[in-house]
């Protein structure tokens, strides 16, 4: 294993065993759910958007290490962002997970969410690392509580 290999996978690990930003908030604006079916995989992303700009994003969730550890990295990615700048962002990130974007090339703009690159590689981990990220378009796009399915 390369020593970036070796970074990334501490990374989704590290997310997975202490996730940031892991609870439900007394209040929000927007909330999602997802549910991934073939592997019983479940989120729910809760955020508040003043302005249009996010200024909370939390969630909580069961399932695999990948897809705990992608919901963490998403919500500190996404806090602060417009909701134009986050809606980019999920679709650099839906890159990333599906192999059309380089995670060498894109490092230094994606930051530790370039740990996801290598799902691409295991296309049934697609689904779970995508979990978070589809709640979350879901919340930002419906306000109204709006279940998501990858």
């Amino acid at each position: 294993m390369s020593g970036l290999d070796e970074l990334y996978q501490s990374i989704i690990l590290d997310h997975n065993r202490r996730p940031r930003n892991y609870g439900e908030p007394a209040v929000c604006t927007h909330r999602a759910s997802g549910r991934n079916p073939l592997c019983g995989d479940e989120v729910t992303v809760w955020m508040n958007v003043e302005d249009e700009v996010i200024t909370e994003v939390k969630f909580v969730g069961q399932g695999c290490a990948i897809s705990k550890a992608s919901s963490s990295l998403m919500t500190e990615a996404m806090l602060g962002k417009s909701r134009t700048d986050a809606l980019a962002m999920f679709d650099r990130v839906h890159e990333l997970l599906t192999g059309t974007l380089d995670p060498m090339a894109e490092r230094k703009t994606l930051g530790q969410i370039a740990a996801l690159g290598g799902v691409s590689r295991f296309p049934i981990r697609v689904k779970c690392a995508s979990l978070g990220w589809h709640a979350f378009r879901n919340a930002l796009l419906h306000p109204e509580p709006v279940p998501c399915t990858t």
